[in-house]
């Protein structure tokens, strides 16, 4: 397993309870990314160095692009078109769940536009958190669809080059699977285990990690050698997997909790890495300044390109 060596730099802005769901939008040249506590949607313009933010009421677990401009929000309350210019707002879809007791997490964009969303459940047991699938209710199989359940935290949603594989994990089981994926259906099968990582010892909470703790599957994307990069919480590193689950690569981080990565720059070599400091103990948050920070660094390997989702 190689070890990447890297000029980490963190974007100079206030940092998020828990940065998620980074996205690079080409034609703005700006990385877009929630703060899922913090109820906040954030745009960062490299070029200009300005950030903009907008406040929500209630948490924004992940959201897609849209080529009109408007952004597809899937937040605890339901699906949203988001127009960030005048501030509009229009439901989607509701919620198929107990918003006491779930929310909506990390979500993509397939290549034919459909946004693929997980869930998580509160309290972690029993899993009852599913993967949703949202296409245009103009078209045959649309409106939202539950895919697959059985989750407890679900995650990592991404796809190969080719659209041929897709990924999810369940982050609470330190598992990242694969599935064969019909494009044209637009259904993934054949599930199985890609990698699986040891569990956390039992801790009181707020404790700290324990030493040799690696982490567990978080975020992820893939770069444009079918890579898989993965965000490991609280193992203070990224990894990077073959399509065969190989752990190829190492990326060791001034943070303990990274949770997703996403390719961004005009050529795709900046990977940047949102990370969490909510509910973090003290002594770690004084000795890891740049928790809750979006990190970037520039990589060999380009990422893909973002999917937009179609309204």
């Amino acid at each position: 397993m190689q070890t990447i060596h890297a000029d980490i730099r963190a974007l100079p802005v206030t940092p998020s309870l828990l940065g998620e769901s980074p996205v690079w939008w080409p034609g703005q040249g700006a990385l877009w990314w929630t703060d899922i506590p913090g109820h906040a949607l954030h745009r960062w313009h490299p070029a200009t160095a300005r950030h903009d933010h907008w406040d929500f009421d209630t948490e924004i677990g992940s959201f897609a692009p849209l080529a009109s401009g408007a952004l597809l929000l899937a937040l605890r309350s339901g699906l949203e078109c988001f127009d960030p210019a005048s501030g509009a707002r229009r439901r989607l879809a509701a919620v198929p769940y107990d918003e006491r007791t779930q929310r909506f997490n990390d979500g993509k964009a397939d290549a034919q536009g459909r946004f693929w969303v997980a869930t998580l459940c509160e309290p972690r047991q029993p899993p009852r958190a599913a993967l949703y699938r949202w296409g245009p209710t103009s078209q045959a199989g649309g409106g939202l669809l539950q895919v697959d359940d059985g989750l407890s935290v679900g995650n990592g949603i991404a796809w190969s080059p080719d659209g041929r594989t897709m990924y999810l994990s369940d982050t609470y089981a330190h598992t990242i699977w694969a599935h064969d994926f019909d494009a044209d259906a637009g259904m993934p099968t054949r599930r199985r285990v890609l990698a699986q990582f040891p569990r956390k010892p039992a801790m009181p909470p707020g404790a700290a990690s324990p030493d040799g703790y690696g982490g567990r599957p978080d975020g992820a994307a893939v770069d444009a050698e079918g890579c898989l990069w993965v965000a490991m919480f609280e193992g203070q590193r990224l990894l990077r997997l073959s399509p065969a689950g190989e752990i190829l690569a190492e990326l060791p981080l001034p943070v303990r909790c990274p949770t997703m990565p996403c390719f961004g720059g005009p050529d795709l070599k900046t990977l940047y890495i949102t990370t969490a400091r909510d509910h973090r103990p003290a002594a770690e948050l004084a000795a890891q300044p740049l928790a809750g920070c979006v990190l970037s660094l520039d990589v060999e390997v380009p990422g893909l390109p973002v999917n937009f989702a179609r309204e």
